[in-house]
């Protein structure tokens, strides 16, 4: 069939296989002088004229002969040491080289950058969620597909690394924004009954970590905030504590590093209870400058610090936990005793009070539901 043009804009022919095809020059090899062609593709003429124009006015300011230069693989590492490395935390740069390294490349590494598509994407989602994980002995035993919320993660970092592609004019569009991702698994949370505090804080005390756990489940603090205490951070006089710092592993590396988020950055109210057993740290840390040390005075390994919680639970009989449950735990207690959510949530250094109210709507809602009965109550007596 003949070709047709679209208002003088390349041209629409029909192909062999009933779809319609539209062709337009993108820009020419500067080494070759060869023509760039590009094509789309649709059921109807009339879409096909759509697309056609919509793909010439977002080629216009395209470096279309740049963008040829790349293949993905090649742009994630532009991107990675051009753009994350000063966007994103330290802590961080390890796990977004490891997507890139593990995931990415290994499947659309070779794919033009040009020419990735959301099928591509769509494609290593399936892919990463079936059969993912990356082969290591420590993993023998775990499922063979990555997490939904690791899936996320890493259609994330694409995300980014395509929207900086975008600003360098060299695609037109996201391919990303098409995407379907797989739902995030909710993952139960758990917590330390106050009947199981006794056995927990006994064996602690018994295993000589009773000071660590003990301010842990009074502040609620992160793991890695907790492990970046330094006695400068604490006033006994007034009973606060400062939190400016966190301690975790990067490239193998015990660091300090920056806080997740300015919220981060805060100060807690001690109780009288809690001064006195940061006194007795105070005798127990030597000359350190952390409350916490190792036993060679700096800071302890965050690993460290779980393998020793899951051996204080194992001998006290007590289900495992997460370090994390332990801040759980301390908001979980916070709130079922009548301490308001805005104030729990400033206290955990969370960016908003309804980030706070959608983890804790288990808390909230069983509180919710007293107060109704309690309402209930007051006013059939009102009535009576």
């Amino acid at each position: 069939m003949a070709k047709r043009r679209a208002n003088g804009e390349g041209s629409i022919r029909k192909r062999k296989d009933g779809r319609w095809e539209g062709r337009y020059t993108a820009g020419r090899d500067p080494v070759t002088g060869k023509v760039i062609y590009k094509n789309v593709l649709g059921r109807t003429q009339a879409e096909v004229k759509s697309k056609l124009k919509a793909a010439i006015e977002a080629n216009t300011n395209l470096d279309i002969v740049k963008a040829e230069q790349y293949t993905v693989g090649q742009w994630m590492d532009v991107w990675f040491e051009n753009c994350a490395k000063i966007k994103v935390r330290p802590s961080s740069h390890q796990t977004y080289r490891g997507y890139i390294d593990n995931h990415i490349k290994p499947s659309i590494g070779s794919v033009p950058l040009s020419k990735l598509s959301s099928l591509h994407l769509q494609q290593l989602y399936k892919k990463l969620l079936t059969g993912g994980r990356v082969e290591r002995t420590e993993a023998k035993k775990q499922p063979k597909g990555l997490s939904a919320k690791t899936v996320r993660n890493i259609n994330q970092v694409i995300s980014s690394a395509m929207d900086f592609a975008k600003d360098q004019k060299l695609i037109a569009s996201n391919p990303t924004d098409g995407c379907a991702l797989p739902k995030l698994e909710h993952r139960e949370m758990k917590t330390l009954p106050v009947e199981q505090l006794t056995s927990f804080l006994r064996e602690a005390k018994e295993t000589g970590v009773f000071e660590m756990y003990y301010i842990e489940l009074a502040t609620g603090l992160r793991r890695g905030e907790l492990l970046g205490l330094k006695w400068e951070d604490i006033d006994l006089e007034q009973g606060s504590l400062r939190v400016q710092r966190q301690v975790c592993r990067i490239d193998g590396e015990i660091v300090e590093a920056p806080l997740k988020t300015k919220n981060a950055y805060r100060i807690l109210p001690l109780s009288a209870d809690a001064m006195e057993v940061l006194k007795e740290q105070r005798r127990k840390s030597g000359s350190s400058q952390y409350v916490f040390p190792s036993p060679t005075g700096g800071p302890i390994s965050p690993d460290s610090v779980l393998h020793m919680l899951h051996r204080v639970l194992k001998r006290a009989g007590l289900p495992k936990v997460r370090f994390h449950d332990l801040r759980h735990t301390f908001a979980t207690l916070a709130l079922q005793n009548g301490v308001d959510i805005k104030t729990v949530s400033g206290m955990l250094g969370h960016y908003s009070a309804g980030f706070t109210l959608d983890t804790y709507t288990h808390v909230t809602t069983s509180a919710k539901r007293e107060a109704a009965n309690t309402m209930g109550d007051i006013l059939s007596g009102a009535i009576r």
